[in-house]
């Protein structure tokens, strides 16, 4: 049996990772013509057309996706094995996740990351949706969804919702309701008091606006007052900066609000809501053993723990 040419296989990985002849190039230190002559020959090999031009826009035939799938892992097994032998470790690992996630809560834990495991190269991939579970994304992912094909999927927090507003409104909510304890849980103390201050409702969290606000006041039992003065914002780190500037009382989760770092915002002591969204880390289940991976891994449930996300 012939086999392709493995320069050309190795272009064509990576012009359909990034999507981009001109990035492969850059990535390989070659002309962009040298790509496109190494893509012409694997077509010319395959018989098959491997891209397709939208205009401006470049997309893998329905071929070409299912050749990548399908080599991908084998080229990446030949590079393991290759720095195996010259006795060499790569631990370059490139992480999907949402933007919120890695603003709010990855980011300010980088610096434990690069002290416990100097030798990790973590590129992360920062998305507005759910990101496409595949290498020609990431190595790994946290991910909303529990269960993909071909991948190893592991919970690292279940998302609760809960009220915050800055001090200075806690103080005057304090003042306001004297009569009440506040210091054990709110008990007794109905939700709707919360209806006479700004209600900040953050309408991507369910796709709908106030939708937050009504499913919180219902896991009290209760309904969302109709005389409750919302306000509507597209994202969650939006609403939490009006919090922050005193304009009312977001519902925000666990990585979004940091006490340590959120010193201007207090919790509200009133109960949570469950969304039922969990966050999971993903990996191709062929690849969970590789360093990089691995130590990851690993570190993300450290700190999960750490958060009390996971026991």
């Amino acid at each position: 049996m012939k086999y392709p040419p493995l320069k050309a296989m190795a272009t064509f990985e990576t012009v359909a990772r990034l999507n981009s002849f001109s990035q492969a190039a850059d990535e390989l230190h070659i002309s962009q013509s040298a790509v496109s002559h190494q893509i012409r020959l694997l077509e010319d090999f395959l018989g098959e057309t491997l891209f397709r031009r939208l205009g401006r826009y470049l997309e893998l035939s329905d071929v070409g996706y299912a050749y990548y799938e399908a080599i991908a892992p084998a080229l990446a097994q030949i590079q393991r094995a290759t720095v195996e032998v010259q006795g060499q470790e790569t631990l370059s690992v490139r992480l999907a996740l949402f933007s919120s996630f890695a603003v709010r809560w990855l980011i300010p834990r980088l610096p434990d990351l690069q002290r416990q495991h100097p030798t990790l190269d973590l590129a992360l991939e920062m998305m507005n949706e759910a990101p496409q579970l595949t290498d020609r994304v990431a190595d790994c992912f946290i991910t909303l969804l529990p269960d993909s094909r071909g991948f190893t999927t592991e919970a690292l927090y279940t998302e609760q919702l809960f009220a915050v507003c800055s001090r200075t409104l806690w103080q005057r909510m304090q003042d306001d309701w004297a009569q009440f304890d506040w210091s054990d849980d709110a008990q007794g103390i109905s939700p709707h008091i919360l209806q006479h201050y700004p209600l900040l409702s953050v309408h991507s969290i369910y796709g709908q606006r106030s939708e937050d606000w009504r499913r919180w006041f219902a896991a009290a039992g209760e309904t969302l007052p109709e005389q409750a003065r919302l306000q509507h914002f597209s994202h969650m780190l939006l609403a939490l900066e009006a919090a922050r500037h005193h304009q009312g009382i977001v519902l925000t989760n666990d990585y979004m609000f940091q006490p340590a770092q959120d010193t201007d915002l207090v919790k509200l002591p009133f109960h949570a809501l469950i969304t039922g969204d969990v966050f999971h880390f993903a990996c191709k289940t062929h690849r969970q053993h590789e360093p990089g991976i691995a130590m990851l891994r690993h570190w993300l449930r450290a700190q999960a723990k750490v958060a009390g996300w996971i026991m």
